[in-house]
């Protein structure tokens, strides 16, 4: 019976235990308040990437931000005169929050964050 229980308890602490990966998703938004969805990413997806694109000068500037869950992290970064695409990638739950790849997301924000997406599930499926 020892023995018994001595293998379930190496077999258990040995087991790696999967947890899917959950990445805010949003496609072409034009500001980081358009991206609040979250997805459960598919077991094979490993990363967060976030997609920052703009064009433009002046009044004429444009923007757009995708979200999603991939398989692969592009290091994509650039800037041909009017027009610029960067990529950053990340591999923990909801750290795709911010959509600059260089500015650090305070807690502050990730709160503020995890409040938006809890509301917006209580009022679609409710409690």
């Amino acid at each position: 019976m020892k023995a018994f229980l001595l293998a379930v308890l190496v077999i258990t602490l040995c087991t790696e235990h999967a947890f899917s990966l959950t990445c805010f998703t949003c496609k072409d938004a034009t500001s980081n308040f358009q991206c609040l969805s979250t997805t459960t990413c598919a077991d094979y997806e490993k990363y967060c990437l976030t997609t920052y694109s703009s064009t433009g000068l002046g009044n004429n500037h444009s923007q757009r931000i995708t979200k999603k869950c991939s398989a692969v992290c592009p290091s994509i970064n650039l800037n041909i005169g009017v027009a610029g695409v960067a990529t950053s990638c990340c591999e923990t739950s909801l750290c795709n929050i911010s959509g600059a790849s260089s500015v650090k997301t305070s807690y502050t924000m990730i709160a503020a964050g995890a409040l938006a997406t809890s509301i917006t599930y209580i009022c679609t499926y409710g409690l």
